[in-house]
Parts: structure tokens; sequence; C-alpha cells
């Protein structure tokens, strides 16, 4: 069960609170497209750790406080090369005197539990290697404001068993979906989770033939294959993976109104081509806005607004 004290990964939620915050994330969507958005967040302030550089994590964070009354603090690597020039347990300690609460994206998923046990106020995980709990929960969002649903549909995700494709594991331990992840035989995700997710009750298939993973799709992921920290690895990665790009044929290959989904960013032409991520079945910009929509409501639920 969630105690509302940090979100580390969609693993330390009940499928009921992936609900409750999915809920919320849409709600407030709609007041802000609607004018309606209350300061809930008015005279609480966030410190935005990136050991990463990001365009939307940065941007879906920072205004996602701004547009609910709130400040956020951007605090690059340099200022503070946690655990090198001071070590995380301090950091934790002082960031908690002057914020209400932390974001962090960073590396190793251990530097991010670690900042949790020794902070006294919410610490949010927007990207470690292992995780990336707010991208899959905005998708989910996602998801649900397209189809009217997740419970019971077929997502298939393509691609490197990354921290992307383990965050899409724990959501499918926790809500009623079919999970297929096609990819190849080497890039499987983390072993351990996919049984954990298992054990949970997650349907979970590995498929390595791009046409039997994608018959009756009603979603279509898909990812870089190389993520930050893999760039030594990108060429071999990209002929490897190849057969796995989202195009017209792959696309032809799922239900008519399947709906096309993309991290970002994305690499045109490698992992996803124009004219799908272009197209009428692609949601990517929907999905890159619910960022700040579906952060926006762990934030009020962690602190309670």
């Amino acid at each position: 069960m969630w105690d509302k004290k940090h979100f580390l990964s969609i693993h330390d939620l009940t499928g009921e609170d992936v609900k409750n915050v999915i809920d919320r994330g849409l709600d407030l969507k709609r007041r802000h497209h609607g004018g309606t958005l209350e300061p809930l967040l008015a005279n609480k302030s966030m410190a935005m750790v990136l050991r990463k550089p990001s365009l939307r994590t940065r941007m879906s964070f920072e205004m996602g406080m701004v547009g609910l009354g709130g400040h956020a603090l951007y605090i690059a690597d340099k200022e503070i090369k946690m655990g090198q020039r001071e070590a995380v347990c301090d950091v934790a300690r002082v960031m908690s005197r002057y914020v209400d609460v932390i974001m962090i994206r960073t590396f190793a998923q251990r530097e991010i539990e670690d900042l949790a046990e020794y902070a006294s106020v919410p610490v949010i995980n927007a990207l470690s290697d292992l995780y990336h709990p707010c991208q899959v929960m905005g998708d989910v969002m996602t998801v649900v404001e397209h189809k009217g649903k997740i419970e019971g549909l077929k997502v298939v995700f393509l691609g490197d068993g990354n921290n992307v494709a383990n965050s899409w594991m724990n959501a499918a331990a926790r809500l009623d979906f079919h999970l297929v992840l096609t990819m190849v035989k080497g890039f499987e995700p983390d072993a351990k989770l996919l049984e954990r997710a298992k054990g949970e009750g997650a349907r979970i298939d590995i498929v390595y033939d791009v046409p039997e993973a994608v018959k009756d799709a009603d979603v279509l992921y898909t990812d870089v294959w190389a993520s930050m920290g893999q760039e030594k690895e990108a060429k071999r990665r990209n002929q490897t993976m190849k057969h796995l790009q989202v195009n017209d044929d792959v696309l032809g290959l799922a239900k008519d109104d399947v709906i096309v989904m993309h991290c970002l960013p994305a690499h045109r032409g490698l992992e996803i081509t124009d004219s799908v991520m272009d197209g009428k079945h692609s949601v990517v910009y929907d999905e890159a806005e619910n960022r700040m929509h579906i952060q926006r409501a762990v934030i009020v639920e962690l602190l309670g607004k």
C-alpha cells in the first residue's frame, strides 16, 4: 500500500492508488484547459535535481508547479555533485529544510532510494536507469484518455528492455491489461522485475516475432534503442533492432483503431517513421503533455492537497 510518503516506482502503489492518481491527473487536465485550475500548491516549493538533461522532465515538473501556484528550483548536477562533493544523506537533510518536495532524475535507483531514506519531505523518481514511473503513469493516463480504459487492452512495447519497459511491467502488475514485450534476445527487461510482476498476476509475454506480437494490438509503444549512457552501443543496437521499427507495415498488423506512443525523444527513421509519428494514430504529443498533468496529480497527492 502506497504510504504517500514518496513516489519511487509504480510498484509502491496499489492498483487502486494508480487509478486514483490517473483520475486526478485527468481532472487536473480538464481544469487546466478549462481555465479553472486552482492554486493547490500555493506557497509550496520543489527542488528539481537533474543529473541527466531533459526537455520534458524539467518543463513538465516546473510548469506543473507554476501552474498550481508553486515554485520550482532547478539544480544542475555540477552544482552539488551529490555523492561526491556532498553525501546524499546531507543533501537530503538540507534540501528538506528548504523545500516541500524533491524530484530527482539520475542514474542509479539506489541513489533515489538513499535520498528518500534521509529526506523528511516527499521524493519523486523523475527517472533512473531502472525505472521511469512518471513517464509510464502519464502513458497509462493517455491510454485511458483515448480508449476510455486500459483494462482488457493489449499493449505492445517494441524495443529495448529499459527503464520504461520495467515500469510498464510494474503497471501490468497493478492493472488488468496484457503487456507484450517485443525485443531482441539479449535485450530483455530486468529478469527479477519480470518474475516479480508475473508473480503478482501480471499478464506479460515476451515475443520475438514482430507480426505475432503486434497482431490485435490496441497500443503500440516504442522508445529509443540506446538510452543515455549507451551511446557507444548505438550503432550495434540500431542494426540489431531495426526490424522492431514502428512503420506503416507494422501499424497495419494492429487493430484499426490502434494508438501509437513514444516517450520521446524520438530518433525519427530509426525506431519510428515520420509517417507513423505524425500520422492519425499517433498520440505522442498528448502523451508528452500528460507528463505535466500526471506529475501534478502525484505532487498534490503526496502533499495531501
